[in-house]
């Protein structure tokens, strides 16, 4: 059974010491589904609905997240990102969102690259509600590299 970090030996919660790690290149990649209407869809990508652009607000919202993520996630590190990317596509059901993390640092970017999924996909809802209240969306890490654990692609 693995030990979990963030709780120290009397049970509380505490911010793992990633000190003594020695920094290196990191990268995560997050994927969220948002299903959605085929009316909901459309106005997403014709990039032209009574709140604006969709998919660039998103985008945009994003990767402010993942700037924010330490802020957001009470013992997360506040990391030096090198790059975040939102992409938003067109998916069977509706939009795929990915997001990108990078840092050179000594903790992993998976905190990242997930909250400027899950925050892209909170914004596609909040702009498209007005249309489709039945959107759900999930959002999971697909791969990550960098660090003494090593790589990670979902399968």
């Amino acid at each position: 059974m693995s030990k979990l970090t963030h709780i120290d030996e009397q049970g509380r919660a505490r911010m793992v010491d990633v000190s003594a790690k020695p920094a290196t290149d990191r990268e995560a990649v997050a994927e969220g589904v948002v299903r959605m209407s085929a009316q909901a869809k459309a106005l997403a990508l014709a990039a032209d609905s009574k709140k604006g652009d969709v998919r660039a607000a998103a985008e945009i919202a994003g990767i402010m997240a993942a700037k924010r993520t330490s802020d957001l996630i009470p013992l997360c590190h506040s990391l030096p990102l090198n790059k975040v990317s939102v992409e938003i596509a067109p998916h069977a059901d509706g939009l795929v969102v990915t997001a990108t993390a990078r840092a050179h640092a000594n903790t992993g970017v998976e905190m990242e690259a997930l909250t400027a999924a899950s925050v892209a996909c909170l914004t596609i809802y909040d702009m498209l509600k007005a249309v489709d209240r039945t959107m759900s969306f999930d959002v999971r890490l697909t791969k990550k590299s960098g660090g003494a654990s090593g790589d990670y692609v979902r399968a």
